[in-house]
């Protein structure tokens, strides 16, 4: 149920970010609560399922694709109005679809679980888009792009460690069939 909330969250955290061009106070922080409380939801989510054995597979699908229509609609709305350059956009982006494809290449293998750097990426990710969505003064954009580059670096080497570790998930499969 918390998962589906955050999908239907989506649609109106666009809402409140685009209305007013992104530009109203009110909205956007109207727009930074509903993620924020959609980005809490999703701790909720994941500690409540593991706690009370309620990990289904529907969970296992659903979460990771509501994470990735929270943070992606955020990063794409936000270069949209052209708070965020596009290239941040981008690289978390391909980021996230690698990783996502790279759980399709070695699923027969088996699953490879979420690492402390993987965490430590989504929480960066989400306080980077949250600093982002506030309407902050001026003075606080080093701050926020300190964040933000913080967020990127984890991304890209997590997203390197991923394919590290899909890699010898698969070679260790396929050794396993030959023998």
């Amino acid at each position: 149920m918390l998962t589906v909330s955050r999908l239907l969250l989506v649609p109106v955290f666009l809402a409140a970010l685009f209305t007013e061009d992104g530009a109203d106070t009110f909205w956007r922080l109207v727009a930074w609560a509903i993620f924020a409380v959609a980005s809490v939801t999703d701790h909720v989510d994941g500690r409540l399922a593991r706690k009370h054995g309620l990990i289904t597979d529907f969970g296992k699908i659903a979460d990771p694709i509501a994470d990735k229509a929270l943070t992606g609609s955020a990063l794409v709305g936000l270069s949209l109005l052209g708070d965020l350059p596009w290239w941040v956009t981008l690289v978390i982006a391909v980021r996230e679809i690698g990783v996502t494809l790279l759980r399709f290449w070695v699923i027969r293998h088996g699953v490879i679980p979420a690492s402390r750097g993987g965490k430590a990426k989504t929480l960066a990710q989400v306080l980077a888009i949250g600093l982002f969505l506030l309407p902050l003064p001026p003075l606080f954009a080093p701050f926020n792009w300190a964040v933000m580059g913080i967020a990127v670096a984890l991304t890209a080497v997590t997203g390197v460690d991923y394919v590290i570790r899909a890699i010898r998930l698969r070679a260790r499969g396929k050794r396993a069939l030959v023998t």
